[in-house]
Parts: structure tokens; sequence; C-alpha cells
């Protein structure tokens, strides 16, 4: 696997970033990705968020998912607790990037995002559709990046080229996030294409476990977003099929596998303000206890305060772990922080406390956690929480 750092998308795509006036009529905030092959295969995994956009809910019930040629994108309003008006507004929004590339709305897929409980500006948005559509072009990703970001101090990109058994095929990916992100799927837009022929069930199978292992391994806040989308696009205009069940497969997953994984630790760095990204690997006998663990370490404000100010403060952990595992006798918890103990079983061990200091003052910090038993294990990755993330978020929408 080779990394690319072109903008040129994988054969077949198209893609285009415009301002609309969402925002402030200067900065990008609509995105179009369209696919060209009519054997375009794709899938796609929502939020799981009990108040969806209305973009998420359009395209579960009106997208042919296994099927999407092309993708919508808005930034700055989320669409999101706006009524029947904002399903008809993300209608309207399909239809308009339908007509505007020549497909049918339920090859295309929609997405927003930004202030929640604003109704969308549609007149701005088919606006913005007809303009992006004119500027499509195969090196576009940049602009189609930059124009889906919110807070993100800067665009999310990964791209790159495996080898395969009929030849090279590549895949790219463009992502936004910065702040509403939590494990339980992550805040997030992420678009990825690919030049590869492969059928949807073989899309849908390798996005389900990348994911997964991705975007499901991140924290930076703790909140579930109305609108989390990942959409994955295969054109097949390499020429190069991909099987099931083949070592083509295998590679083409550990490609797709490494990419959202990096984007993922970007969506992490970018965490609103974040100095430091956390690392928090739960070990133990009881696989449903080393999850609920490692992510109440990941989202606990303490421990992420205390990241974000350098300070070897490992109690904290040892009360989230509490927290989450209650009971009446103590736990036998070891806590290990950057490979220095100081916790075992439950008790305070003799350690540097200046090669502490110095380990914690790093821009990643791992964090070990063990529980009674063996044979489960997990990971997260989480941002720390300071003064920018308060002050962003006081005053998102004044």
């Amino acid at each position: 696997m080779t990394e690319l750092t072109t903008t040129r998308l994988p054969r077949g795509f198209r893609a285009a970033g415009v301002a609309c006036g969402i925002k402030d009529g200067r900065t990008p905030d609509l995105g179009l990705l369209v696919c060209d092959a009519p054997a375009t295969t794709s899938a796609a995994r929502f939020t799981r968020s009990g108040t969806q956009s209305a973009p998420v809910l359009l395209c579960r019930e009106r997208c042919d998912l296994g099927g999407i040629r092309a993708v919508v994108v808005n930034s700055g309003n989320a669409n999101a607790a706006t009524g029947l008006p904002g399903l008809d507004d993300a209608a309207e929004m399909q239809g308009a990037a339908a007509r505007a590339v020549g497909l049918e709305p339920e090859s295309v897929a929609v997405a927003s995002t930004g202030v929640i409980g604003v109704p969308l500006p549609v007149d701005r948005v088919r606006a913005g559709i007809e303009s992006a559509a004119a500027q499509l072009r195969d090196d576009g990703e940049a602009d189609f990046a930059d124009a889906i970001r919110t807070t993100d101090a800067f665009p999310k990109r990964a791209s790159v080229e495996v080898s395969l058994r009929g030849g090279p095929v590549r895949l790219s990916a463009q992502a936004k996030g910065a702040g509403m992100i939590s494990p339980g799927f992550a805040t997030l837009l992420c678009f990825v294409q690919s030049d590869a022929a492969m059928s949807a069930e073989t899309c849908d199978l390798l996005l389900g476990v990348t994911v997964k292992r991705s975007f499901e391994r991140v924290s930076v806040d703790g909140q579930l977003s109305t609108s989390d989308t990942v959409v994955l696009q295969c054109s097949g205009e390499s020429g190069v099929a991909i099987d099931p069940e083949t070592e083509d497969e295998l590679r083409f997953g550990e490609a797709l596998d490494s990419v959202l994984r990096r984007l993922a630790l970007q969506l992490v760095r970018d965490g609103e303000g974040a100095r430091r990204v956390g690392r928090v690997v739960v070990r133990g006998g009881d696989p449903e206890a080393v999850e609920s663990v490692a992510r109440s370490v990941a989202n606990s404000a303490l421990v992420k305060t205390a990241l974000y100010g350098g300070d070897p403060n490992w109690g904290r952990i040892v009360q989230a772990v509490g927290m989450t595992l209650p009971g009446t006798a103590p736990l036998p918890v070891d806590v290990t922080i950057e490979g220095v103990s100081v916790c075992s079983r439950g008790a305070a061990v003799p350690h540097d406390p200046a090669a502490l200091a110095a380990a914690v003052a790093r821009e990643e910090v791992e964090y070990e956690v063990g529980l009674p038993g063996e044979g489960a294990e997990t990971e997260l990755f989480f941002s720390d929480l300071g003064h920018d993330y308060v002050s962003l978020n006081a005053e998102y929408t004044t």
C-alpha cells in the first residue's frame, strides 16, 4: 500500500466545493461528489441517535444504498430537529442534485452538518448545487473536503494505492469532525471513493468492519451526533474486480481500514482546541466491562482535563473505572501510564513522579487499565478538554 498526496480522485469520480451563503457567503459550505460509472456500487452507515437529522432519515428511506452515484453535502446547518419541513428540504436538496448531474434521486445521498434546529436555506443550497455541478472535476477533492467542514481546524483527507492481483486500485476519503464526537459511532461525515470493482454486498461488509475499528473507537466529548454519515463508493473503473473471500478482498479491506483509522485519529487530534491525544487500552476477562470502562475513561471530563493540563493525576482513571463497575469489595484494578505502573490491584505503587510528569506532557499519552481476568481487550482514542473547547461551544450560535 502506497500513500498518495495527489488531489486527483480515483477513476470515475469528480468533485467540487463552493460557497453558497449558508455560512458567510465567502467560506465554502456546499460539496458535490459524483461517480460517472453507471455500475457504481456502494454502502453506507449512519448515526444511531434517536434524533436523526432529515438527511439521515431521507437516505435511509429513499436512497438505493447499494448504488449511490452522487453525494451532496452542506455545512453550517444540520437540518436536524426541523420536522416535516426539514424532510421536504432534504428531498429538495436531493432532487436538485439529481437534476444537476443527470441522475435519479434515489442514487443521490444527502448529508448536512452544522447548527441544529435552524431551517435549511434551500434557495441558497439549490444555487450552490448548480454552481458546484458546473465546477466538477477529477482533482476537486481538496475543494470538496474544505466545503464540508464546520469547526474543523483543517480538512481531513487520505489517499492510498494498493496493488492487487489484477493491478493497482486507489482509495480516497474525505472526512469532517472536531466536536460532538462519541464512540457510540462518532459524529462525522466521511466519504470514501475507490476505482475497484466489487459487489454492493462486499462494500457493505468491508465498510461495516472498518467503521467499527475506526470511527467507533474515538471520542472528543462523548456526544452522539444527529448527522453521522459514512458512504463508500466503488466505480469499478480500474477494471480490477475484488471477489469475496479472496486475498484481494483482504488487502483492500486492510487499505480501507488504514485510511479510516487515519481519518479517525485526525478527528481526535482536531478535537476543538485539543492539545493532546489519549489512547486507553483496557484488558480483562469480561468483554462488556472492558468496553464500558474504556468508554468511561475516554469520556471522563476529569481524565480529559488532566490530559489537557499534562497532569499525571491517575486517580481520575481509578475513579472512572469505579464509577463504571460499582461494588462493595475493592476492585483490583491496575493502571499504567506511558509504561509507568502507578496502581496495582487497586493500590498505589512507588514510581518516579518526574518521569511520569514528563510522559504525560507529550502530544500522545497512553493509559493502560487492567481488570480481573483475561481474554478481552479494547482501545479508544480520545482528545483532551480545555479552554478553547468551552469557549467555542459557549459561543457556537452567537
